[in-house]
C-alpha cells in the first residue's frame, strides 16, 4: 500500500531498452534524492521483446518508489507517456526517455524554473551529439514547418523532456484522442511555460526505436492533429493550375499557328500536363485519406492502451473511463430499458 503522495513523479516509457535502465534509474535516484523530496519513478514496458522487463522487476523489487505498468502489447511511445502521465501523483511530472540522451540532471534545473512559477519547462537541444546529419535536419525542418502551418507555438528544437505542473497534467490527460502527439498538446493547452538548454548526448546502449517511418508518422500525427492546412492547400494549388491554364492556353493557340515544331504536335504536352495533375490528385487524396483515419480511429473510441499487470500501484490510480457520447446515448436507452422491465 502506497501511503505518502510524492511530490514530483518521473515518467519514462521503455520499449527495449535492456542495459540502460539500471543506469537511468542510478541517475535519477541520485537527482531526485538530492531535490530531498518525495518522488516515484513510474516505468511502462511498451511490449518489449528483450529482457527490458525484466530488469524493471529487479528495480522495482529493489527500490518500491519504481512503479511498473507493464502493456499488453506495444502501443507506441506517445500512448506509453500517456499511461504514465494518467497513473503519475506528483505535484509535477517529469517525462524523459530510458535511453539516457536526456540527461537526469538536467531535471535540477526544470524543478528550480517550476518553483519560480513556471507551469511547463521543456528541455531544448542546443545540440544533439552521436545523431546523423540527416536526422538533425529532419527534426530541425519538422519542428520549423510544424510551427509555420499549426495554429501553436511548438518550441523548436524541444522533445518530450519536460516537467509539467499537476494542472497541466490533468489538462492533457482529459485530451483522449488516439494519434497522439504531447508536446503539441503541452502547447495547446497553454500555461505558462518556459526552456532551459542542454546538450543531448548519444545513447548509452541499444539503437534508436524512432525510425524513419515512426518519424514520419509522428509528423503526420502533429501536423494534422493541429492544423488543416494541408487541406486548404489544395485549394491554392487548384488556382494557381488553373491561372496557368488560363496563361498557357493562347499561348499555345499562338505558337500552333506561328510554327510547325514538333514538340507541339501529338499528345505529349497533354499526357504530361495530365500526369501532374494526377499527382496533385492522388497527393490530395493520400492527406484527406489521413485525417478521415483520424477520424474512424476517434469514432471507435477504443482504449488508448490495455495493461497486463502494474506493480506498486494503487488501483484507485486507474484513469476513468472515458465515455463517448455515442455510449452515453446507448447505456441510457439501456437503462430505461431495464427500468422498463423491472418495474
Amino acid at each position: 500500500m502506497i501511503e505518502e503522495t510524492p511530490i514530483f513523479s518521473v515518467v519514462a516509457p521503455v520499449h527495449n531498452e535492456e542495459g540502460n535502465l539500471f543506469e537511468l534509474y542510478r541517475r535519477i535516484r541520485d537527482v531526485m534524492d538530492g531535490l530531498g523530496e518525495s518522488w516515484e519513478l513510474i516505468m511502462v514496458n511498451d511490449g518489449s521483446t528483450d529482457n527490458s522487463f525484466e530488469e524493471m522487476l529487479a528495480l522495482h523489487q529493489q527500490d518500491p518508489r519504481v512503479r511498473l505498468i507493464n502493456f499488453a502489447r506495444n502501443f507506441g511511445h506517445q500512448t506509453a507517456v500517456t499511461a504514465g502521465m494518467d497513473f503519475s501523483r506528483g505535484q509535477a511530472v517529469i517525462l524523459i526517455d530510458a535511453d539516457l540522451q536526456d540527461p537526469p540532471k538536467l531535471i535540477v534545473d526544470m524543478v528550480k524554473k517550476w518553483r519560480e512559477g513556471y507551469h511547463v519547462v521543456y528541455a531544448v537541444r542546443a545540440k544533439r551529439e552521436g545523431e546523423s546529419p540527416f536526422k538533425v535536419w529532419t527534426a530541425k525542418l519538422f519542428y520549423r514547418l510544424t510551427n509555420s502551418i499549426t495554429n501553436i507555438d511548438i518550441p523548436l528544437d524541444t522533445g518530450d523532456f519536460r516537467l509539467m505542473d499537476r494542472r497541466v497534467v490533468n489538462a492533457v490527460n482529459s485530451l483522449r484522442e488516439h494519434n497522439r502527439f504531447i508536446r503539441g498538446m503541452t502547447s495547446w493547452v497553454g500555461f505558462r511555460q518556459t526552456g532551459v538548454e542542454y546538450v543531448r548526448k548519444p545513447r548509452m546502449a541499444g539503437e534508436t526505436k524512432y525510425t524513419l517511418r515512426k518519424m514520419l508518422n509522428l509528423a503526420l500525427d502533429g501536423i494534422t492533429g493541429f492544423s488543416y492546412f494541408p487541406l486548404q492547400v489544395a485549394i491554392y494549388i487548384s488556382f494557381v493550375l488553373a491561372v496557368l491554364a488560363v496563361l498557357a492556353l493562347p499561348i499555345i493557340v499562338v505558337l500552333r499557328l506561328a510554327t510547325t515544331e514538333a514538340f507541339l504536335e501529338g499528345q505529349a504536352t497533354t499526357l504530361s500536363v495530365l500526369l501532374i495533375l494526377s499527382a496533385f490528385q492522388f497527393l490530395f487524396f493520400f492527406i484527406m485519406g489521413q485525417y478521415i483515419a483520424r477520424i474512424y480511429d476517434e469514432v471507435r473510441a477504443r482504449p488508448l492502451y490495455v495493461i497486463a499487470d502494474t506493480y506498486g500501484l494503487p488501483s484507485q490510480n486507474v484513469p476513468p473511463r472515458v465515455v463517448t457520447p455515442v455510449q452515453a446515448a446507448e447505456e441510457h436507452s439501456h437503462n430505461i430499458s431495464e427500468t422498463s422491465a423491472t418495474s
